[in-house]
């Protein structure tokens, strides 16, 4: 399961962002992100938007905005809600640093036994925070890199981390592949040692945990990462990865 201390990471990984947005120059605002076809104005709405939706979905006081009726796919859905608000980037950044707040908070006063409506699928308190923090990094490396902007790795990853591993059952099936054991041996950013899965499983991915959050978020091709394969399930596995959410 999730670390009790997600709530405290989300924040965490949300303040190490804000910090880089706040130094931000009107030029960067414009400047396109590694998004494809937004700009970092575009990418910081989006965040802006889906921790709105966080709030309202958890809180009493909103309905969980209608995912299926914004498009045909959650993406479509996404860039149509990007697309609908476009702005000033100073206003989106206060925006998003006031819905970042609310939806931690709301996070936190929740039932974390109680899932709630989520895009498609109930999650817990808990998980939903998980998929928020990795979210946020993803898109923190949208941002930074076109930048040239240094965004250290942190072991908040392991929460990004265990979110892969917990989902591959998940990302089998949608390949019409039935789930297969796999565990992983991934170095966490301060060299200490990771151990995801099933600890009896002879197919393996092991090597930099910076890598395989990358892998699953999308933003590294698994042949250009550090990550090494072995098992007969191992290569599968990789090639399946991304950081999805369960309930």
């Amino acid at each position: 399961m999730a670390h009790t201390d997600v709530f405290d990471d989300l924040e965490a990984e949300q303040q190490q962002l804000e910090s880089v947005l706040a130094r931000l120059s009107p030029a960067d605002w414009a400047t396109p992100s590694a998004a494809a076809g937004w700009t970092i104005a575009d990418v910081v709405l989006h965040l802006a938007q889906t921790e709105e939706a966080v709030t309202a979905t958890v809180g009493a006081h909103g309905d969980p905005v209608r995912w299926h009726e914004l498009g045909a796919t959650v993406d479509e859905a996404m860039g149509a809600l990007v697309a609908a608000e476009r702005g000033d980037g100073e206003q989106i950044f206060g925006r998003w640093r006031v819905a970042r707040r609310d939806a931690v908070a709301a996070l936190r006063a929740a039932d974390p036994h109680q899932p709630v409506r989520w895009v498609a699928t109930p999650l817990k308190p808990p998980t939903l925070a998980t998929t928020r923090l990795a979210e946020h990094w993803a898109h923190a490396l949208d941002i930074t890199v076109p930048l040239g902007v240094g965004y250290p790795d942190t072991a908040r990853l392991r929460h990004v981390a265990w979110l892969g591993m917990g989902t591959l059952p998940y990302a089998f099936r949608l390949a019409g592949l039935p789930p297969a054991p796999v565990r992983c041996d991934l170095t966490a950013p301060d060299g200490s040692q990771w151990l995801l899965g099933d600890p009896s499983a002879d197919s393996v991915i092991s090597g930099p945990a910076a890598d395989f959050c990358r892998v699953g978020a999308q933003r590294l091709p698994p042949g250009d990462s550090k990550l090494q394969v072995s098992g007969p399930h191992g290569a599968t596995a990789l090639r399946l990865l991304r950081n999805y959410a369960v309930s």
